[in-house]
């Protein structure tokens, strides 16, 4: 089983119905099942812009989250089959520059061809070009916007495309919880759950995806944004596993912190909505941040520090990003300057640096070009 968190490997979150043939590989340059097909008769060119987003919000742990006004910019080049195996070239500008594979084992190159795989089809020649604004290991969802590019990727090289379900899906399996996926995918402000497993009737249409595992389905609802609704995310000068901080969570919390999160979420709903001035009291969280505190003490200590002062700061994600979501724009200005006063350096040399972002309206977007 994995662990609380984690999600699907892609095979498990790509099991393909009876109906679709099987595939022996899985990176391109493996050997592949001789009933792959080829996606493409001719060479197509296309640019994805992915946005960063923010989960939980406080207390809507793995459920709530928004898309950001900060994108990484990906264009792909694809043609067929030159040869036996895919030729895959790859160019990283920005996050993970010098880090970040440069051929088939990159993760969106992964993704997508096991995508492409489990519906019968087999990678094409790519040439990809990322640009990368995203901070990596910061809780700003830098791992989300790489799974929507890939399958939005997939679902543009695939003849008749993927269902709005199955890109819902296979997301969603692979991250593990859909409150970052989701607005990377779709944009905007979400609530977004699973169902139990096999709670839905053979006749429904997430039962009837060709991508279903059994497992329960994941759905999700838009949240329509007070208009006075802005974000402010402090950005630190260093990194978080998002697995150890994960690591930290207990396995049970009392009844009464479970009853407290409940009210909590179910007002930041209200608020995000409704009436922003209640951000402060909707933020309050019982169920993660205190105790991953240990993981990211100056991510808190600042959270504490906005919070002091009236500001509804909660951790980004996983962290160690800090958002602050304000009721207007001249408390998002007064949040920004408190951060800047608060946000270090520390006696470790830790910077917190505050950036007014709106919320990303539209997710992933693709747009076909002439190369």
């Amino acid at each position: 089983m994995h662990k609380l968190g984690q999600g699907l490997a892609p095979e498990q979150a790509l099991a393909p119905s009876a109906a679709t043939p099987p595939s022996a590989g899985n990176a391109a340059g493996n050997h592949e099942s001789p009933q792959l097909r080829e996606p493409l008769s001719a060479p197509m060119s296309f640019h994805l812009r992915v946005p960063a987003t923010s989960a939980n919000l406080g207390p809507g742990y793995d459920s709530m989250g928004l898309a950001l006004g900060l994108f990484d910019e990906i264009t792909v080049h694809a043609a067929p089959r030159r040869g036996a195996q895919a030729q895959v070239q790859i160019t990283v500008e920005g996050e993970g520059s010098e880090t970040l594979p440069r051929d088939a084992s990159h993760l969106v190159v992964t993704l997508v061809e096991k995508i492409l795989n489990a519906k019968g089809f087999s990678l094409p020649d790519l040439e990809v070009r990322a640009v990368n604004n995203i901070p990596h290991s910061r809780g700003l969802g830098s791992s989300a916007a790489a799974v929507a590019s890939a399958v939005m990727t997939a679902d543009t090289l695939l003849p008749e495309g993927l269902s709005e379900d199955e890109k819902l899906q296979i997301g969603s399996r692979i991250e593990g919880h859909p409150d970052n996926y989701v607005p990377a995918l779709r944009g905007g402000v979400a609530i977004s759950w699973q169902d139990a497993p096999n709670a839905l009737s053979s006749g429904s249409e997430v039962r009837r995806s060709t991508l279903d595992t059994g497992d329960g389905a994941f759905r999700t609802a838009p949240l329509l944004p007070h208009p006075r609704l802005r974000t402010v995310v402090a950005v630190p000068n260093f990194e978080q596993s998002t697995q150890v901080a994960r690591d930290l969570l207990p396995a049970q919390i009392d009844h009464s912190a479970a009853a407290q999160n409940s009210a909590r979420a179910a007002l930041l709903v209200h608020a995000l909505t409704s009436a922003p001035e209640l951000l402060l009291d909707a933020t309050e969280d019982a169920l993660h941040q205190q105790q991953r505190r240990p993981a990211f003490p100056g991510s808190m200590a600042l959270v504490d520090g906005l919070r002091a002062a009236g500001f509804a700061a909660v951790i980004s994600g996983a962290g160690p990003s800090v958002l602050v979501l304000a009721d207007s724009d001249a408390q998002a200005s007064a949040a920004a300057q408190r951060i800047s006063a608060l946000g270090g350096p520390d006696a470790q040399g830790h910077v917190f640096t505050p950036s007014i972002l709106p919320i990303a309206g539209s997710g992933v977007t693709v747009e076909a070009h002439q190369r």
